[in-house]
């Protein structure tokens, strides 16, 4: 069997991994136009928890007796080194691994001529089976004059060694929380906009609006109901018009527009393809079939634009193309955004004819010895009435994408509220909250 795979993220290598377990004899070729590992390894993931880690740890020290009354101090070239060293543009590592596997890598832009056969520059690749791990690509909204105000991304965000002076992010999902934490802490005058009535929409309302006063008491100029309509370049400094609850003019040195992504399915002959481009991607089957002979893993699909999930989507893929019949479960997708508290939510957190439940962090033991003052956050769990099980949870405090992990696997094992509510959890930790919602709980 031959294999082509387009693209060597973490979708990309994490099925030629998973393949290569199931088939030892599958010829396999590997074609990426870029560093093996892709966004995550080296602009996104990996760049950003690293960038965000010593800052957490320097402001930690205010709420700590014996550590002083103020923020440690923050050597800025060793934060940005650090990241450099963790985030290396460099994939001879990955080139290795990938080589061990006995894969062959391809470096080059990509086309699929006709069904069965993909071109890299003058090379013709045939395959039995095709995946398609091609990412995704920022997603600019329409503001007028973005294209020549020479705005950031989350890639000039992630690689940039230098501190803004005045950082205005458009966008107040994950990444623009996690960025306009950080470039605050750092030592940028940061003001965040977000179109919608609260941070991190797609999560829960009371998690953003906690983790909008947070960032507030940090400095951070939140606003939310504002939508830009138009921005230019003036002096070394760009100017937003912003339509919303009030028209609004706001100024800074640095844009950074943080809107989300899209998947990358231009360019490379897909239209010669029997698979379907939707308005979410590429689309697939619950195998992760796109097409006979075609298959698609991670962001290119937009089912759930999370690494994790990528991860996933390619091992499920790697199984059917050995032979199996494996269908993907994303009852139980987690998300987790990596501000200081960390907030982490798994399943249907809509609430809609569910039974829900919250419990303060700031009520249990651990809360005590870990901050003084203590640090808002909580925990609420959702649950379906008749059945009696789990089906969502978001979490809100220190590490909270660790303690999440009992309620993804409670949410995927359809597991019911009265064991949650029997299972001992250790003392003194935070995931004692876990008890304290799941008994409240009216099912």
């Amino acid at each position: 069997m031959r294999v082509v795979v387009l693209g060597a993220g973490v979708a990309g290598e994490a099925f030629v991994a998973a393949l290569r377990r199931l088939d030892g004899d599958a010829e396999i070729a590997l074609v990426e136009r870029d560093l093996l590992g892709g966004e995550c390894s080296y602009w996104a993931c990996i760049p950003s928890k690293t960038l965000l880690r010593p800052l957490e740890l320097a402001y930690r020290t205010r709420f700590a007796p014996g550590l002083g009354d103020g923020v440690a101090a923050i050597d800025t070239a060793k934060v940005f080194a650090w990241r450099d060293e963790v985030a290396e543009q460099d994939d001879s590592s990955q080139a290795e691994w990938v080589d061990g596997l006995g894969v062959e890598v391809v470096r080059g832009e990509a086309e699929v001529s006709e069904p069965g056969l993909v071109r890299v520059g003058g090379r013709e690749l045939p395959y039995d089976e095709l995946m398609v791990a091609t990412g995704s690509l920022p997603a600019m909204p329409p503001i007028e004059g973005l294209e020549e105000v020479d705005a950031w991304t989350s890639r000039e965000a992630t690689t940039a060694s230098e501190v803004p002076p005045e950082l205005v992010i458009v966008g107040g999902g994950a990444v623009g929380c996690e960025l306009a934490q950080f470039y605050a802490r750092i030592g940028s005058k940061v003001t965040l906009i977000q179109a919608g009535p609260f941070l991190l929409d797609r999560i829960d309302r009371e998690a953003g609006e906690l983790l909008a006063r947070t960032l507030a008491d940090e400095g951070v100029d939140v606003r939310v109901e504002t939508r830009p309509t138009s921005v230019e370049r003036s002096n070394g400094r760009i100017r937003l018009s912003c339509d919303g609850s009030e028209a609004v003019e706001i100024e800074g040195t640095h844009l950074l527009v943080a809107t989300g992504r899209r998947p990358n399915v231009e360019g490379f002959g897909f239209d010669r393809l029997p698979v379907t481009v939707g308005k979410k991607g590429l689309e697939v089957d619950d195998r992760l079939r796109a097409g006979e002979h075609v298959w698609a893993a991670g962001d290119v699909t937009g089912v759930a634009l999370f690494t994790h999930v990528g991860k996933y989507q390619a091992r499920i893929a790697a199984a059917n193309v050995a032979g199996s019949d494996t269908p993907a479960d994303y009852r139980a997708i987690p998300a987790v955004i990596f501000t200081d508290p960390q907030i982490a939510m798994v399943g249907d957190t809509k609430g809609e004819n569910a039974a829900t439940s919250t419990w303060s962090i700031e009520s249990v033991s651990r809360a005590s010895t870990y901050a003084k003052p203590k640090r808002p956050g909580f925990v609420k769990l959702f649950a379906e009435r008749e059945r009696g099980v789990l089906v969502g949870a978001v979490a809100v405090g220190p590490e909270a994408g660790e303690w999440l992990g009992q309620l993804t696997l409670a949410v995927r094992a359809g597991v019911t509220v009265e064991t949650l509510r029997d299972t001992i959890q250790p003392f003194p930790t935070f995931s004692e909250a876990i008890y304290f919602a799941a008994r409240d709980l009216e099912v």
